[in-house]
């Protein structure tokens, strides 16, 4: 029950107003924010399937930038990978002109000179830089140089020149997140794009009687492979033909040690993980303290070369005089090299069709999802246009009628 006073129709009339001018307000924010929902209260179930929009399209957002910059870095490989071949096929025709029997050992060392000064620039396209700064084939050590020049004297040359390309273990691959827990690999290592045979790790110990002391693991080319205390060599050959890594393993039967073959050109990658001494014991890397030097175990047997190795091999037979030699072994191994140049160039034009195609699929999402977000949380301007004039005409008819209906006070007598 209400008391009626005098100053009743002055409350009740500045209440009706403040709402009034309350919900003038609201929709002048809305019009302002173009946002129909500024509390949760006002809808909470659209409230609820909008925040699930904007996480989405925050996250396809986000997808969008990871893949433009996986196509612009596929884009800077494809080019440097395309001029590292061709510096490649320049050295294969000196070494098909200095096979075919009519040249002088005088004009074979001129061409084992220009084979020199070309092999320095396939060096130096296999430490380039891209545009974002980072090391095009370094891995995840983005400002590692992955290869060095050593140089020295060689038998035949006057002076000096590259004795050895030092590779400097550029870490594991990059990846970028391209759709919710889908990545694509961004980077090919050093150890991959410029490698040529395919490498062969022998051990000369004997572990026949060997089995694990203790649970631990070792990595092989970034796959972790687990051991179990009391796993003996041929469980741990199985584990390792078992995992994705591009690496066959079995028992050598001469030494009855590890052996380990890449089924694909590249630098396997042998790593125990901390507290565990595996691939030590059974003599396949040793510690060494620093992490960008060989590991190799000093009993164990290596072959597989690089580019840069075949490139020397046929720089040397040629200062050597020995046509035979290049015409066979030389020229075999820049072809090696030239196929997985060849090799590498396929993957990274088919990661960069991927990466197109999924760079269409996000731009197909995005405006979708922003359609929906839109339908559940954008105001409709002409609706509120319109509420807003309704208001706005209400709000001045309610003053007017208020003027008339709160009486004189004693300010309307102070003329």
């Amino acid at each position: 029950m209400r008391r009626v006073a005098t100053d009743m129709p002055n409350n009740d009339i500045q209440y009706r107003l403040r709402r009034q001018e309350e919900g003038l307000a609201k929709v002048n924010s809305q019009i302002a924010t173009q946002k129909r929902i500024l509390n949760l209260r006002d809808d909470p179930l659209a409230a609820s399937h909008a925040v699930r929009y904007e996480s989405y399209l925050a996250r396809l957002e986000r997808f969008e930038t990871n893949t433009l910059y996986a196509r612009d870095h596929y884009r800077q490989q494809d080019i440097y990978m395309q001029q590292a071949t061709d510096v490649m096929q320049k050295i294969r025709e000196l070494s098909v002109q200095g096979a075919n029997g009519i040249y002088t050992k005088d004009d074979l060392r001129n061409m084992a000179v220009e084979v020199n000064e070309l092999l320095k620039e396939l060096v130096s396209v296999s430490n380039s830089v891209g545009p974002d700064g980072n090391r095009m084939f370094a891995g995840d050590k983005a400002f590692t140089e992955p290869f060095r020049i050593v140089e020295g004297t060689v038998q035949g040359g006057g002076e000096s020149m590259v004795v050895n390309v030092e590779y400097r273990g550029a870490g594991p691959a990059r990846s970028a997140e391209i759709t919710d827990q889908t990545y694509a690999q961004l980077d090919i290592g050093g150890g991959e794009a410029f490698w040529a045979e395919r490498m062969q790790i022998f051990s000369t110990t004997d572990a026949t009687d060997w089995s694990a002391s203790a649970s631990g693991a070792f990595y092989v080319d970034g796959r972790e492979i687990p051991v179990t205390a009391g796993d003996t060599l041929p469980a741990l050959v199985a584990k390792i033909n078992e995992s994705s890594a591009p690496v066959k393993a079995y028992i050598d039967i001469d030494s009855h040690g590890l052996a380990l073959e890449g089924t694909n050109p590249h630098l396997i990658k042998l790593e125990d993980k901390q507290g565990s001494r595996t691939l030590e014991e059974l003599g396949i890397i040793q510690f060494n303290n620093d992490p960008s030097a060989p590991n190799w175990h000093a009993g164990a047997r290596v072959s597989g070369g690089s580019a840069f190795d075949m490139v020397l091999r046929l720089r040397d037979g040629l200062f050597r005089g020995d046509q035979d030699f290049v015409g066979s072994q030389g020229i075999g191994g820049i072809d090696l090299a030239l196929q997985n140049f060849e090799t590498r160039l396929s993957e990274i034009g088919s990661r960069q069709e991927r990466a197109d195609q999924a760079w269409e699929r996000l731009n197909q999402e995005i405006p979708n999802t922003a359609s929906y977000l839109a339908r559940e949380s954008a105001i409709n301007m002409a609706d509120a246009a319109t509420d807003l004039a309704m208001m706005d005409f209400a709000h001045k008819a309610a003053l007017q009628a208020a003027a008339k209906i709160v009486p004189p006070t004693l300010l309307d007598f102070l003329r």
